[in-house]
């Protein structure tokens, strides 16, 4: 049976699942990759190989197994070293082997683009102790926000409003960091009105842009999002300027999700993932491409519009509260009763507190409603767990 493309995805989790959906519906063969089995994007995906990202020889024969046209990396946890060393044999590594590298880091993408793109970001500073933790706090003043170089979803995350908070926050982002590196970014806690992710798409006809996300988290984690926020003309065209020129800097093509506070005009830069964001699933519901439509799109070379719209739209989580080898979900057609809902169950096969096992979407005539109708579908989805 011919394909469109060999696509080695590194990574199975929701976001993967949704991209895993998409590529198929383009004709792509898909292997989904992850440290477990029966991960959300392997159920969708073609085949299958269970390894840590983090084990290069696993990772480098994964890829000669397969000779994969792309290879897609769906977590920041990767040996990305590896990376660099296959795209230099030939491989095509998805948006590039330098892209997943720094962004990988958040200091390594931070000082990118704040040392050499000159973009505006917080006050920061990096520690790799508890003392050095203090005197990068004494640098930027409380409150501060503390955070693991590598993470996921938020995890490790804290703010700081005093001296005596540091030690908790240190143990607490050492406890939630990826890979093997207990190094942490320390920043100033900026006082903005909203945050947004500006999802940037660069294709091979130029570099696209989703109307604004706006998001709300917890813990470090989102909760819910919704498209399009308010932004005003300056700040939007400030945002776009700035993931412009990081995405160009970057290169490849693909979706990048990129973080900014925002207040007022003032645009902040803050994070970026140079693949689908997690906030952007509410592009499920919000845009005729999602971001999973669009990043598949700019991977296989396929024209994506100039302007792309979003109606008024919302997701918020559904979280797991406990531990279980086991999870069964009830409440659909509940949650499904208002018109203009939707859900997406991830498919998980385990569960721990504060763990993602869905989303619930809605459209409506207004974001504020939208927000309304998603909170309450996704507060209808009740979990059983087993022993």
């Amino acid at each position: 049976m011919s394909h469109t493309a060999t696509i080695l995805l590194l990574g199975s989790g929701e976001l993967g699942r949704e991209f895993v959906i998409s590529a198929k519906r383009l004709g792509a063969y898909v292997i989904a990759c992850d440290a477990y089995d029966n991960a959300p994007a392997m159920q969708m995906a073609d085949a299958r190989e269970v390894f840590s990202m983090l084990d290069g020889a696993a990772l480098r024969a994964a890829v000669e197994k397969h000779r994969p046209d792309f290879i897609v990396p769906e977590v920041e946890a990767i040996r990305t070293e590896v990376l660099v060393e296959l795209e230099s044999e030939g491989f095509h590594v998805v948006p590039s082997a330098r892209a997943a590298q720094l962004t990988m880091n958040r200091d390594a993408i931070r000082d990118v683009a704040a040392g050499e793109l000159g973009l505006v970001t917080s006050r920061y500073r990096y520690a790799e102790s508890l003392e050095e933790v203090r005197a990068a706090a004494a640098f930027t003043g409380f409150p501060c926000v503390i955070k693991p170089v590598m993470s996921s979803s938020g995890k490790g995350q804290s703010t700081v409003r005093s001296e005596a908070e540091l030690a908790a926050a240190w143990d607490y982002a050492v406890s939630g960091m990826r890979g093997d590196r207990a190094r942490v970014i320390v920043e100033a806690f900026v006082e903005f009105d909203y945050e947004i992710t500006l999802l940037t798409v660069r294709h091979a006809g130029g570099v696209s842009f989703c109307p604004p996300i706006g998001h709300r988290q917890e813990r470090g984690d989102y909760r819910e999002s919704w498209q399009p926020t308010p932004m005003s003309e300056t700040a939007i065209a400030a945002a776009q300027d700035m993931a412009r020129k990081v995405v160009d800097d970057l290169g490849g093509h693909g979706l990048f999700g990129v973080e900014f506070f925002v207040k007022g005009d003032e645009v902040i830069f803050s994070e970026l993932s140079p693949r689908p964001h997690d906030t952007g699933m509410v592009t499920l519901a919000s845009q005729n491409l999602s971001e999973f439509d669009l990043h598949a799109r700019a991977i296989l070379g396929l024209p994506i519009p100039a302007a792309i719209r979003a109606r008024p739209a919302a997701s918020a989580v559904i979280l797991a509260d406990r531990d279980s080898e086991t999870v069964s979900y009830s409440g659909l057609a509940e949650a499904l009763t208002e018109e203009g809902t939707d859900v997406r169950i991830f498919g998980k096969p385990t569960s721990r507190p504060y763990r993602r096992m869905g989303v619930a979407l809605a459209t409506a005539g207004d974001v504020e409603d939208a927000r309304r109708k998603a909170r309450d579908a996704a507060a209808r989805i009740t979990l059983s767990y087993g022993s």
